[in-house]
């Protein structure tokens, strides 16, 4: 009964079902939208949130990181693996070619670092170990030769590239053993965790023990940064939903205003229906049930639309990934704003259900 009740009046029923499916769509896309940004950048961004950076606190006059800071760096992190690194600046030189870059001393690259070809060692003695952009600008392969700072030295891996911001950069760097600078202190001295809790832990409680009678170690927290981007993407998530939202409102007001009008002009209808012995609550049911349809139909043709536009989006967008796109959170979205379609049409369907059924028969007939 509601089916046929809506095709009598085909025009304002398919207007009625564009607004609920624009709004759904509306909610859909820029939800899907909103979460693939959230995890494009999460991938981008990689273990970034697993790193603590500890670099000399210059405002207390320390210089460079000790052997016994390193120590009590260890028992203060516990698991995280502990890379100290000394630095410095030289010019590197290939076959063909030189350019300047970063050059950093580790004794045990195989804690934070990974070779795409040759092998790190366990304890580095010998040779260079060349990050991905240095050995790709250079010209350069594991067993060639390479000359730092006017030094010949072989090269025994080259780095996979990097896919994560770090103050380290290794992809623009070169990685001598800790016995090719003079000196005993250390420039900086990387914690590398397992996870972001274990990153944090381990920050914590370097400030705490480290830290705790003089403030020798700059602390620098990288899982904050995941933090606050993360912060950014579900502020920017709730705005996109928030503004379809306001699509899905309008919808429900235009399915609000539709069953009105609906109720005023088959109010004799109703009227004859109730006299013939028709329950108000069989009223209140039809009625409920056109609104539900308008909804439900309208929430099927506006997921279907996301459905198409996201998949366009994959296939005209090379750069997005679809792992990304196919991911079992979007899911929710696009049931989400199914559901809200339906509940939208429920909930603008109810007063005039309620209006109609509840007026005395009489009356109804005599209008």
């Amino acid at each position: 009964m509601a089916a046929r009740n809506l095709r009598r009046n085909r025009v304002r029923t398919v207007l009625a079902v564009l607004g609920v499916a624009i709004g759904v769509f509306a909610v859909a896309t820029l939800g899907v939208f909103g979460n693939v940004l959230a995890l494009g950048a999460d991938d981008a961004i990689g273990d970034i949130g697993t790193q603590v950076v500890l670099s000399p606190n210059a405002d207390a006059g320390v210089e460079s990181l000790t052997d016994a800071d390193v120590t009590a760096i260890r028992r203060a992190v516990g698991e995280p693996a502990v890379v100290p690194l000394r630095s410095d600046g030289a010019i590197v030189s290939g076959a063909t070619d030189q350019q300047f870059a970063t050059v950093y001393g580790v004794e045990q690259p195989g804690l934070a670092f990974t070779a795409a070809t040759g092998s790190l060692p366990e304890r580095h003695r010998n040779g260079a170990i060349v990050g991905a952009s240095v050995a790709e600008s250079l010209g350069l392969a594991v067993g060639d030769r390479v000359e730092v700072a006017g030094a010949q030295t072989r090269v025994v891996a080259v780095l996979a590239e990097s896919q994560t911001f770090s103050p380290v950069a290794p992809d623009d760097a070169v990685f001598l053993p800790e016995s090719a600078f003079a000196g005993t202190g250390y420039d900086q001295v990387l914690v590398v965790a397992d996870s972001g809790t274990a990153a944090r832990a381990a920050a914590e409680s370097i400030r705490e023990s480290v830290n705790a009678r003089e403030s020798r170690v700059d602390v620098f927290e990288l899982a904050a940064i995941v933090d606050e981007i993360n912060e950014f993407f579900d502020l920017l998530g709730t705005f996109l939903l928030g503004l379809g939202g306001i699509s899905l409102v309008v919808a429900g007001v235009s399915i609000l205003n539709v069953m009105l009008m609906s109720t005023v002009e088959r109010r004799q209808e109703i009227g004859v229906m109730r006299a013939v012995g028709v329950t108000r609550r069989d009223v209140l049911r039809v009625l409920l049930a056109e609104a539900g349809l308008i909804g439900a139909i309208g929430a099927v043709v506006g997921t279907a639309l996301t459905v198409v536009v996201v998949a366009g989006l994959v296939v005209s967008t090379p750069a997005v990934d679809t792992e990304v796109v196919l991911d079992p959170s979007n899911g929710t979205y696009l049931l989400l704003a199914l559901t809200f379609g339906v509940g939208v049409g429920l909930v603008s369907g109810a007063y005039p259900a309620w209006k109609a059924a509840n007026e005395r028969p009489v009356e109804a007939l005599r209008s």
